[in-house]
Order: C-alpha cells, then structure tokens, then sequence
C-alpha cells in the first residue's frame, strides 16, 4: 500500500521477486479486510475462504525500543523480531504443504471469531481517503487536505492512512517528530500486536 508508486518502486526492485506485486494506491485491500499497519497479511484458502484474518505478518513489535537518532533497535529485541519472521515464515510453508490440515489454519467458527469487521467510520474514512487520493493526482492538494484530514480523524486506528496523509522525510516515509509523538502517544498499547500463532515469541 503505497500512494506514490515510485516511492515504493525501489523496495520491489530491489527485493526481485518472481512474482508479480500489486501497488494499491487507494489502499482498497485495507478498506476490504479492515487493515491498519503494514506488514499486514490475511489467510485466504482455495475455496476463498478465510483462514487467517488480517494480522501483523511476521514481524515484532520493534518500534517502541528503536533510538529515534540512530534508528538502531537493541539487539535482543532485534532477534526476537528475526525470530517472528522466520516462525511467521515457516507457518505459511507449513499452510501451502497441508493446506486445511495446517495447525495454523483456524476453523471457520475461529476465523469469524477472530475478523474485525470496518463500522461506518472506518468505511467512511476510507472513502475520504480514496477521493483525497484522486484530488492529488488532479493537483489538487488543498482540496485533499481536508479528506484527509477527517480520513484520519474517523479511523484513527489507521497507521496506512496516517502515513500516506502526513509529511515525508527525504526517503518518502512519515517517519519524523511527528511520527515518534505519536508512537509515544500509545502508552501500554503496541504498535504491532503479537500474533497468535504457535512459536511466535511474545
């Protein structure tokens, strides 16, 4: 999800994978499954089915602990975040050789009990946002700003929105003051919620 194609360009390229990867602009997937931060991931089995909702894909929640001068991230926590990625990794490959039978695929009862559904606000925040997203690639940023503005303001909860509607650095990412007041704005929540999968470490 990225609204400047070219900023997010770079990061495909230099990744080269073998498959071909989808860049949505207007965030439509986050609209459609209701998700919030990147990376996000959602389960779907062969029968479209849901198996696994939306949630945080194998990483750690590493942001609350990275030094907001050098970006540098303590080396446990670190390793921890190396370790959900590789358990999140392994649990999908495990999902693609047993496919329903996995012990990471959720009963349908589980998975319904599990999926957050987008209210009114949520719908309409993504809306804003999208029409915000037309406006701009109009060149009409003032008339944007306000879409975004109530956009962030009826999901709050959504860093996607948030990042692609506040100022960038140098590098393209919303990663200034700004960003660490609201990381340290969250109190005792996380940034990224611990995934419940077996192995991840918590």
């Amino acid at each position: 999800m990225d609204a400047d194609a070219e900023a997010a360009r770079q990061f495909i390229e230099a990744a080269a994978p073998d498959y071909i990867s989808l860049i949505d602009r207007d965030h439509r997937v986050a609209g459609l499954y209701n998700m919030v931060n990147v990376p996000q991931a959602v389960w779907i089995g062969e029968s479209g089915q849901i198996v696994r909702p939306p949630e945080v894909a194998g990483t750690y929640d590493t942001v609350r602990s990275r030094d907001k001068v050098t970006r540098e991230v303590p080396t446990e926590v670190q390793a921890r975040r190396d370790e959900a990625r590789i358990v999140y990794q392994d649990a999908i490959r495990d999902w693609v050789k047993h496919g329903a039978e996995s012990k990471h695929v959720f009963s349908p009862a589980e998975a319904k009990a599990r999926l957050t559904v987008p209210d009114d606000n949520v719908a309409t925040a993504h809306a804003n946002f999208r029409l915000g997203q037309f406006l701009m690639r109009q060149g009409k940023p003032d008339a944007a700003e306000p879409l975004f503005i109530e956009a962030r303001r009826l999901h709050p909860e959504s860093w996607t929105i948030w990042r692609e509607t506040e100022e960038k650095n140098d590098a393209g990412l919303a990663a200034g003051p700004t960003f660490w007041a609201r990381i340290d704005a969250l109190g005792e929540k996380k940034f990224y919620d611990t995934v419940d999968m077996a192995g991840m470490p918590g």
